[in-house]
Order: structure tokens, then sequence, then C-alpha cells
């Protein structure tokens, strides 16, 4: 019981304090961003706006991804029986796996606005934005379970362990 109530505790504070994670993952979202387009093109900087062409994009904090950091932290503190040096090790690789996947879906976004317009960008954006963003990160849970050969399902086994 008191391992569950320590579960769900941090995890509530988690939520509450998620912002904050912003001040990291804003700058080196951006940094990671223009180095990289800096391989294929000639970007320049300006605050939190990349600038190719005479054409802005902006990275703003939902360009982070921060609400998949976010559930995939969620998911990790809501499994049980999970030892720490464990949790730490999924979040990281998974965290590592987002990472890298948001980057390229920006990268991709940016050269998509150059190439093909402002249509293309809006759309292709919005179903990344909506649909690809949140299957990514299922398929990236489903990954890390089946990796380390987790039992427990989020919330589910507390609830079953409770009654």
């Amino acid at each position: 019981m008191k391992s569950i109530f320590l579960r769900y505790s941090l995890a509530f504070i988690v939520a509450l304090l998620s912002s904050y994670l912003l001040f990291v993952l804003l700058p080196v979202t951006l940094y990671s961003t223009y180095y990289l387009l800096q391989i294929f093109i000639e970007p320049y900087l300006v605050n939190s706006t990349i600038i190719i062409n005479e054409v802005s994009f902006t990275i703003i904090p939902a360009c982070t991804a921060l609400l998949a950091y976010i559930l995939l932290l969620e998911l990790i503190l809501l499994t049980r029986n999970l030892s720490f040096k464990l949790s730490i090790k999924i979040f990281l690789q998974g965290a590592l796996l987002i990472f890298f996947m948001n980057l390229l879906r920006i990268l991709l976004l940016i050269f998509i606005y150059l190439y093909f317009g402002k249509n293309y960008f809006d759309t292709i954006h919005l179903i990344f934005w909506h649909f690809i963003s949140t299957i990514f990160v299922a398929f990236v849970w489903i990954f890390l379970v089946e990796k380390y050969k987790i039992k427990s399902i989020p919330i589910y086994s507390d609830i079953k362990s409770l009654f």
C-alpha cells in the first residue's frame, strides 16, 4: 500500500511540475534542430526561430514533445514492481527514442514546407501532431515492456492487487 501511495504521489507531482522540463527540452530541441539543419542548408538562428531562405520556423514548447516524455514517465511511475534502477533505464531509453523521432519529425516538416509548401506542411503537421506522435509513444512503451519483460499493467495491476 505504501508503494502505491508513493508512486501515485510521485506521478501527481510529475504532472504538476512537468512544465519545468521545458527549460531543458526547449533549448535542446532548438539547438539540435539548428545544428542538424546546418548539415543540409544554411539556417540562421534568432532567439527560438530558425530562418531558412526568409522562411521562419519558431520552435515553441509544443515542438519539444513534452507530453510524450510525460506520458512515458507516468506510465513508468504507474507500473507496479519496477525497481528504481529499471525505471531510470526504461525512461532514458524511451526518452532517447522520443527525442530522436521528434527531431526527425521537425526536420521532415521543415523540408516539407521548403520543398512542397505550406498546405502540405499544415496537413502533415496535423497528422503528426494528433496521430503519429501518440502512436509512437505507445510503440515505445510496448517495445520497452517487451524488452524488459514487464508483466504489470499501469494502474490495472494496482487495482487488482487491492481487491
